[in-house]
């Protein structure tokens, strides 16, 4: 019964001891050195989509304004490198909507390298119709999956 006894007050103790673990104040940047500025530049890179319209992939003007304010943004880092993930709505065969994706990646990796952005800087990646953001089956849901993202994939 004391050897029980005492097997237990240890799986306690080591048990608080794991579970009392220090948080990092700023999850994701902790120890990683990157500056306050980097993170808020990475932050807003990845904010802001570029929405479509239907079964188009040309770059509407409030969306030029986007990836304006993006593209600054790497040309004063230049370490950080962005994958461009273009997306569809479910409408539409696999195959003709990872074109279509494609399309949507290139005009918005096109766009930029004419704002001063190194190719170097940009990939581009086509989800189809694989990827949405809104589930559902209406104009409302499709229209947000018209989309470019920006993930930041190296910085």
């Amino acid at each position: 019964m004391k050897r029980f006894a005492l097997v237990l007050a240890l799986v306690v103790a080591l048990a608080a001891g794991f579970g009392c673990a220090k948080k990092s104040a700023e999850p994701g940047y902790a120890d990683t050195g990157i500056s306050p500025e980097m993170q808020a530049a990475i932050q807003q890179i990845t904010d802001g989509r570029v929405l479509f319209a239907f079964d188009q992939y040309t770059i509407q003007p409030q969306y030029q304004e986007v990836l304006k304010a993006k593209a600054e943004l790497m040309k004063r880092y230049n370490t950080i490198r962005v994958r461009i993930e273009g997306n569809c709505d479910e409408r539409g065969t696999q195959e003709y909507n990872l074109a279509l994706g494609e399309r949507r990646a290139r005009a918005a990796y096109d766009y930029m390298v004419t704002l001063g952005v190194s190719p170097s800087q940009l990939e581009m990646i086509s989800y189809g119709k694989e990827k949405p953001a809104v589930q559902g089956h209406d104009e409302a849901a499709w229209s947000q999956n018209r989309r470019d993202d920006f993930r930041v994939i190296a910085h």
